[in-house]
């Protein structure tokens, strides 16, 4: 009989197929990693700590997510692979036992204004089914009630060879749910004609009120000189055609000034100069005439709600898809739950589904169509864990970003429910996060350092969470920290005094902010936080705002020429040497003629992705090989660039390269926890944290007298809170206001006044809970902010 053959169930013996439990890392030198080697095991919870800098990205996303990307691609057509970035192996000796990474980072979502939070996440491709079958009057299939579809109407012959027919006439048709006016967008533009000109006066009166249309210029003569026109005439005087002329006329070549040119109307004109191009990257004056110029307007026709007459006709019960959508999800999702109808019994248990992980992971305030470049870091990494959660696939490497970034402490049990629940399907997680309830949860930790940068990229420990407790390292030491409530509190020099605050979910609210104080805005996420703080603080003079938005500049912007550092190093160069500053910048004259100052060449290669390689001529250092010849202190201008913080602090601190401008913006900058920093890395490569310190250090010499800062813990190992801690007390004890929107209860506890926003998110928020200090918070224990502090003092 075979079963004797069989092999009983119970036998010890492994299958060999079984034995690869671990993800192994051997000699990883990616960035600053000291030829790092961890072995970690697979369907368990890794959380890889350490403080910032110290090299936890390098490991997870820059060695194993990126083998990992590029060992995928690899399994594409040729074809395909022309389409995708060429991906270089990262610096390792061996990668072993690697699976499938899904990287749900804090990268904000696609900046469409078509995309929303529905077409993120799978939410609106069910209800649009859902409307199709269940909607009276019935409309169309899907696609009648999707935004983003156009209705198209076509016919033409098709010819079918079936016997002795040839050709049969057909038409097509797609019924698209997209408002014709505004395409699908829910705001129209409309541009301010008085913003453009002044029609009292005539062209040679300088009636063209647009930057770079003065008398003179070539963009005045165009129109001046065309003859189409007189120009001495005031423009409210001219004809029908002679407005229409100068206003909209389609692009015509004529001899204007003797010069064959292209005519064109000053709007079509303006639009393709001003209005295509991405505002952030503009400068300021010209930045400030489109937001003068250019009105968005809620689409008159639709009502902001992006979809054609059909679609918002359709209805079930009472309730149109466009009402569906503007509702908060978790209203939304009880909507669903009362829907009882046989015939598309299983997609409403998906959809239900779904719209219960969105309340589950914090996110139940949001609607589903709320444009999903308007979300946080936070929210937006959220958003994507939705998608996976319902995913049918195990066996993958799931990699979080600081997953409990803008999260309160009663939000944070969730997340940690779903990072679990995610390893039990059969998933190897792993995360990279500060705080110490996530630490808690870990099945392995891998602990970076001992610092940052240089001092860091070693693996200081490697197992359980009570080992880490009971070991030496930083992380170990202070896992436990807790932060005592002030005994004694600041007396405020005065208020702010906001109103009737009523942006986004804020119920009317009337709060004085005190000033001259540590204030500190908390709440759960969607509670009106943000609405408050950026929304009801006037920013007009003296407010200095930091977020972690990110900072505009081009791959050739780094520490150095963001925050003017490197004016006075230049200057001193040129002062020890005798020759003039411009050599010693990698962006002019002193510029390697070879990569043109990048250190790097960019090749283009056509169809496939471009690659990047060193420059040969200047091996990276992006100078002329005679500038480096000219030495202050005894070094040369790329090893300065190439210096820390804390090196260059030193540096020009005393001796011979002693340079009081350039030492005092490094001290910010070390104040700030970025001593880590090298002077010449590109901004791009710079964290959401990292980002807003930066910031930080650079604003700290304005003369600003109220400081916002949002989240300023985010990205911050827990050692370096009490620097930030410290930091805010300077920044108060100098005479500045300091207002932080926060989440941190060491940041709370170290508050003079705190203001509680809740008592939920969404329409369940934007109301003030809790006014007064966290000592008070603590005795009364009224909100869930008090409740969580309470417990972290130990109160």
């Amino acid at each position: 009989m075979s079963m004797a053959t069989r092999t009983d169930p119970q036998s010890p013996a492994l299958h060999a197929a079984d034995s690869h439990d671990l993800i192994r890392v051997h000699g990883a030198r990616e960035n600053n990693l000291k030829d790092v080697s961890v072995e970690i095991p697979k369907r368990r919870l890794t959380v890889f700590t350490g403080v910032s800098g110290s090299g936890k990205s390098s490991l997870v996303f820059d060695t194993i997510a990126a083998e990992s990307q590029r060992l995928i691609n690899e399994t594409y057509s040729a074809f395909v692979q022309g389409f995708m970035p060429t991906l270089a192996r990262p610096e390792v000796d061996v990668l072993d036992g690697l699976t499938t990474v899904i990287t749900v980072d804090q990268q904000r979502m696609g900046g469409d204004p078509r995309s929303t939070v529905g077409t993120a996440t799978d939410a609106n491709a069910m209800l649009r089914i859902l409307f199709s079958r269940l909607g009276k009057p019935h409309i169309g299939p899907p696609s009648a009630y999707a935004f983003n579809v156009a209705s198209v109407r076509a016919s033409g012959a098709i010819t079918v060879e079936r016997g002795a027919q040839k050709a049969v006439k057909a038409t097509y048709s797609r019924t698209g749910g997209m408002c014709t006016r505004c395409e699908g967008r829910g705001t129209v533009s409309d541009i301010d004609l008085t913003q453009l000109f002044d029609d009292s006066k005539a062209l040679t009166e300088g009636a063209l009120t647009i930057p770079g249309y003065t008398p003179g210029g070539w963009n005045y003569r165009l129109y001046s000189e065309s003859g189409l026109f007189d120009p001495a005439k005031p423009i409210r005087d001219y004809t029908k055609t002679e407005l229409h002329d100068f206003l909209h006329r389609e692009p015509t070549r004529m001899k204007i000034a003797g010069i064959n040119m292209t005519y064109e109307g000053l709007i079509p004109r303006v639009q393709k100069s001003f209005l295509s191009k991405d505002p952030e990257a503009m400068q300021p004056h010209i930045r400030a005439f489109v937001d003068r110029a250019v009105t968005f307007t809620t689409c008159p026709e639709c009502g902001g709600t992006r979809l054609s007459e059909a679609a918002r006709s359709s209805r079930i019960g009472q309730i149109s898809i466009a009402d569906a959508c503007a509702m908060q999800v978790s209203d939304l999702a009880e909507w669903i739950r009362g829907l009882n109808e046989p015939s598309v019994a299983p997609l409403l248990a998906k959809l239900q589904q779904t719209l219960d992980s969105f309340a589950e992971i914090g996110l139940g305030y949001l609607s589903l169509d709320r444009p999903s470049a308007t979300l946080s870091g936070g929210e937006a990494q959220r958003v994507k864990m939705i998608r996976h959660l319902g995913s049918s696939l195990t066996d993958v490497t799931y990699v979080f970003d600081e997953p409990t970034t803008g999260l309160h402490p009663h939000d944070i049990q969730r997340m940690n429910d779903l990072l679990l629940r995610l390893r039990d399907k059969g998933n190897t997680v792993l995360v990279v996060e500060h705080k110490p309830e996530v630490i808690a949860i870990a099945d392995h930790v891998v602990d970076l350092g001992p610092g940052a940068g240089t001092a860091g990229g070693t693996v200081c420990f490697e197992g359980t969470v009570e080992g880490l407790r009971a070991g030496s390292t930083i992380t170990g030491r202070h896992l436990d920290d807790r932060a005592t409530v002030k005994k004694t509190v600041r007396t405020p020099t005065g208020t702010l005094a906001i109103r009737g605050a009523k942006a986004n979910n804020l119920r009317d609210i009337d709060v004085d902010i005190p000033l001259g104080v540590l204030a500190v805005v908390t709440g759960v996420a969607g509670s009106g936080k943000s609405s408050l703080v950026h929304g009801s603080i006037p920013a007009g003079t003296g407010v200095v705002s930091v977020d972690q938005g990110a900072i505009r500049g081009s791959r050739r912007s780094n520490p150095a020429t963001y925050t003017g550092l490197l004016d006075p190093i230049r200057k001193a160069f040129a002062k020890a040497n005798g020759v003039k500053p411009a050599l010693f910048s990698a962006n002019s004259e002193g510029a390697c003629p070879n990569c043109n100052g990048a250190g790097v060449v960019y090749t283009d290669l056509a169809m496939m992705a471009g690659v990047s390689t060193t420059c040969e001529e200047c091996e990276g250092k992006r100078f002329q090989a005679s500038v480096l010849e000219y030495h202050l202190g005894g070094r040369d201008i790329s090893e300065v660039l190439a210096m820390s913080v804390t090196e260059a602090e030193e540096f020009f601190g005393a001796g011979q390269a002693r340079t009081p401008a350039a030492h005092r913006i490094l001290e910010r900058l070390a104040d700030v926890g970025l001593g880590y920093l090298s002077l010449g890395q590109p901004l791009t490569t710079l964290s959401g944290g990292e980002r807003q310190r930066l910031k930080l250090a650079t604003h700290m010499a304005d003369k600003g007298g109220v400081y916002v800062l949002d989240e300023p813990t985010a990205g911050l190992h827990l050692a370096d809170v009490e620097q930030l801690l410290g930091l805010l007390d300077r920044l108060v004890d100098s005479g500045k206001s300091v207002i932080v929107v926060e989440h941190h209860q060491a940041v709370m506890a170290h508050a003079d006044w705190i203001i509680d926003l809740g008592p939920g998110a969404g329409h369940d928020g934007g109301r003030i809970v809790f006014e007064g200090t966290p000592a008070d918070l603590v005795a009364v224990r009224s909100t869930l902010t008090g409740e969580h502090l309470a417990e972290y003092v130990g109160g």
